[in-house]
């Protein structure tokens, strides 16, 4: 990292990216395919401290494969909001154990907020944004302390939230990998093939995108593949993709 000499900050000893850094990884990486790019991030050390956050969702085995290829010790860390699909859970473990990923982490929410601001458990059904913020955003905030950098599975055909989404993004200091961001639905469902990737459990029962099990519904056919998250609501991601150096064209509310 080109930033890595700096005298680093006593509060704060991550030597944190900048936003030139990341405009020259997006220049350096336009046009070449995804795994000879994470090798070449690996390789030349470009990460730091790094980690990827997975989900286990429909499509999360993709990226999780990849960078089994390139470096199988890469952490993986999951957000268990407490509130997961039994079928997610089983998921995520039987997929690690084939993919030889071993180092996991598994994050839940503080006991004391739960108990202090959802002590029925029923704040998802009456405030989507408060449950998400204590039972994601905060937990995957703790999980990345210490991080230099962390992968994303994101995709810019899954919503208009995501559209021109670039590979390199800068938060909070840290560097945001999504390498994914220009792959398209059908690109996916080759990679599935080519490498016979499990499919999660929920996705042959209309589940096309899966989440926390009381605000995730089954898919209606013609429907964008996120309808069944928040369905009813005005609410279209979870919140832990929002920028913290300020709001961007390219992720304006996620």
């Amino acid at each position: 990292m080109a930033e890595a000499a700096r005298k680093l900050d006593t509060i704060d000893v991550r030597p944190a990216f900048t936003r030139a850094e990341v405009e020259a990884l997006n220049a350096r990486f336009a046009g070449v395919e995804t795994l000879p790019m994470l090798r070449a991030l690996f390789a030349d050390n470009i990460l730091g401290e790094t980690a990827v956050v997975s989900s286990f969702g429909t499509e999360s085995a993709v990226l999780l494969d990849l960078i089994s290829r390139v470096a199988p010790e890469t952490p993986v860390v999951f957000v268990d909001t407490l509130k997961m699909f039994p079928e997610t859970l089983a998921y995520r473990d039987a997929l690690l154990d084939r993919l030889g990923m071993h180092n996991r982490r598994t994050i839940t929410p503080d006991p004391e907020v739960i108990a202090a601001k959802d002590a029925t458990g029923l704040r998802w059904s009456y405030d989507p944004d408060g449950c998400c913020a204590i039972r994601k955003v905060e937990p995957i905030a703790r999980a990345k302390q210490g991080l230099d950098s962390w992968f994303s599975g994101r995709k810019a055909f899954q919503s208009q939230t995501r559209a021109n989404l670039p590979r390199f993004e800068l938060e909070d200091g840290r560097l945001k990998v999504n390498p994914l961001g220009d792959w398209t639905k059908d690109d996916l469902d080759a990679y599935f093939a080519e490498r016979d990737l499990p499919r999660h459990p929920l996705e042959a029962e209309g589940y096309l995108s899966i989440g926390c099990s009381p605000c995730t519904s089954r898919v209606m056919p013609g429907e964008d593949p996120r309808a069944g998250r928040w369905r009813g609501w005005d609410k279209v991601e979870c919140g832990i993709h929002t920028p913290v150096d300020g709001p961007s064209e390219d992720d304006p509310i996620f």
